[in-house]
């Protein structure tokens, strides 16, 4: 399941919260789902993001674009 979400906040070395690398903190406002995620997972760039009413979209430069509506489908 997680190899299938898109390379931006997939499994990588990178919090893409805090954009540490090997950071394990998730701020409380990202734990109740609230807080977009803001760094790439793969190079720990920081993404373009878009919020919206009904979700988010993020894009790297690198890595491309995840929509949490796809990641709503993992779920």
């Amino acid at each position: 399941m997680i190899g299938d979400l898109g390379a931006p906040v997939s499994a990588g070395i990178y919090n893409v919260y805090t954009g540490e690398l090997g950071g394990t903190t998730m701020p409380t406002a990202a734990q109740l789902g609230l807080e977009p995620p803001r760094f790439c997972a793969e190079c720990g760039r920081r993404m373009i993001v878009q919020v919206r009413p009904d979700g988010w979209r993020a894009q790297c430069s690198r890595h491309g674009q995840v929509d949490s509506t796809d990641l709503e489908a993992q779920r």
